[in-house]
C-alpha cells in the first residue's frame, strides 16, 4: 500500500510552493485578473515557468524538471489554496502527459520553456463524455478537415495551441493544432469562477498526419493517461481550495463576536469545523494515493484517480457551504473572498467528470455497478 503522508522532499516542495504563492498570488489576484480582462497574470506564470513548474512532467532532456505526478498534485493543491489562475493544469499536466506519451519532444520543450500553452477541447455537451465525441475529422487528401464545436474548454480563449478530439473514419483521433489556424474561432464563456473558459468552433480546419497525437483512431488511448493526470491534479486543486476555505472560516470564527463571545466558542460551530477538517484530511490522503499510483502504475490508476476526484468534489462542496454559512451574509458578497472559493468549487466540480461520473467509475471498479 502506498504511504499516505508526504515525504521529506515533497514537504519541502509544498513549503516552497506555499511560501511563493502566499506572497505572489493571494486570492485577491482574481479581482485584478477580472478587472484587467485577462485569463491569468502572465508575470506570475513566467515565475512558475522559471521555477520549473511548467515542466513538472517534462523530462530533463526536453528542459523540464520531471518531478512526477505526485509533485504535480502538490503544486496544484497549493494553487487551489489561494485560487491561482494559470495554464498549469491544461498545459503542464494534461497536455504534457499526452504529448510525452506520444514522444512529441519539440512540443514538450516549448511547454517547459513557457513558449506554448494548451487547451483541451473534448466536451461537446453538458457533461464530460469523450467517447461520445461527434466532431468530424473528414479525410481530405493526405490529411483531415475538422468540423464541429467544443464547449467548456478550459484555458480555451488564451491558449496558443489546442488538443482536440475528433471522429475520423478509423475512430476517435487526437489532434494538436495552433489556436490561430484558419477555421478556428473562439468565444469566451463568462462562467462564475472568472477563469478562462471558451466555446471553440472548427470550420473545416485543415490538419495533417503530423498534427495527430498518437495513432489515427487511437485518440482515447492517447488521451486516457492525460485525463487521469488532469483529473488527479484537479482533485488536488479542489482539496487545496477546501483547505483555503477552511482556514478563512476558522480565522473568522476566532475573530467574530456575538453576544459578547467569539462565535468559535460555540460548540455547534466547533463540531461543524471539526467535521470539515476531518473530511479534508481524509480527502488529502486520496490525493497522495492518486499521485503515488500515477507515478508507479499510471495505466492502472482509474480507481485511485476517480476516488480522489469524487471525494475532492464532495469535500469542496462541504467546505464552501460551511464557509458561506458561517460567515453569514458577507460570505456571499463579491467584496469578500469566500465567494470566490464557492464559485471555483462549482465549476471545477463539473470539469473532467462530475461526482456522478467518478462515483460510477469507483462503483464499477469495486464490482458494485448495476
Amino acid at each position: 500500500m502506498a504511504t499516505l503522508i508526504l515525504t521529506d522532499d515533497e514537504t519541502m516542495l509544498q513549503d516552497a510552493a506555499r511560501g511563493f504563492l502566499d506572497g505572489a498570488a493571494p486570492v485577491g489576484n482574481l479581482r485584478a485578473n477580472r478587472e484587467a480582462g485577462r485569463a491569468y497574470d502572465p508575470d506570475l506564470w513566467g515565475e512558475m515557468v522559471r521555477m520549473g513548474w511548467a515542466g513538472v512532467l517534462v523530462s530533463e532532456e526536453q528542459g523540464g524538471s520531471d518531478m512526477g505526478f505526485a509533485a504535480a498534485n502538490i503544486l496544484s493543491e497549493e494553487m487551489g489554496r489561494s485560487l491561482v489562475a494559470s495554464p498549469f493544469l491544461s498545459t503542464a499536466v494534461i497536455a504534457a502527459t499526452a504529448l510525452r506519451r506520444a514522444g512529441r519532444t519539440a512540443a514538450l520543450s516549448a511547454i517547459a520553456a513557457g513558449e506554448a500553452t494548451y487547451a483541451l477541447a473534448i466536451d461537446e455537451g453538458p457533461k464530460f463524455a469523450p467517447d461520445a465525441t461527434s466532431m468530424e475529422a473528414a479525410t481530405s487528401g493526405n490529411g483531415f478537415r475538422l468540423t464541429g464545436a467544443k464547449t467548456f474548454v478550459g484555458d480555451g480563449a488564451s491558449a496558443s495551441r489546442i488538443l482536440v478530439l475528433a471522429r475520423a473514419q478509423a475512430g476517435l483521433t487526437l489532434f494538436d493544432i495552433e489556436a490561430g489556424r484558419t477555421g478556428v474561432s473562439r468565444d469566451k464563456l463568462d462562467l462564475v469562477d472568472s477563469r478562462d473558459h471558451a466555446a471553440i468552433t472548427f470550420d473545416g480546419v485543415e490538419a495533417t498526419g503530423e498534427d495527430v497525437v498518437g495513432d489515427v483512431g487511437g485518440g482515447l488511448a492517447a488521451l486516457a493517461p492525460a485525463l487521469r493526470a488532469g483529473q488527479a491534479a484537479l482533485a488536488a486543486e479542489l482539496t487545496g481550495l477546501s483547505a483555503g476555505a477552511f482556514e478563512m472560516t476558522a480565522g473568522y470564527l476566532k475573530e467574530r463576536k456575538q453576544f459578547g463571545r467569539h462565535i468559535g466558542s460555540f460548540q455547534a460551530l466547533q463540531h461543524r469545523a471539526a467535521h470539515l477538517w476531518s473530511e479534508i484530511e481524509v480527502t488529502a490522503s486520496t490525493i497522495i494515493n492518486a499521485g503515488r499510483v500515477l507515478d508507479a502504475t499510471p495505466d492502472e490508476a482509474d480507481l485511485a484517480v476517480s476516488l480522489a476526484k469524487a471525494r475532492a468534489t464532495e469535500t469542496a462542496n462541504l467546505a464552501v457551504r460551511e464557509g458561506v454559512q458561517m460567515h453569514g451574509g458577507i460570505g456571499m458578497t463579491d467584496e469578500f473572498d469566500m465567494g470566490f472559493y464557492m464559485k471555483r468549487a462549482r465549476v471545477a466540480a463539473e470539469w473532467l467528470g462530475d461526482y456522478g461520473y467518478h462515483a460510477a467509475v469507483v462503483a464499477k471498479a469495486r464490482g458494485m455497478a448495476a
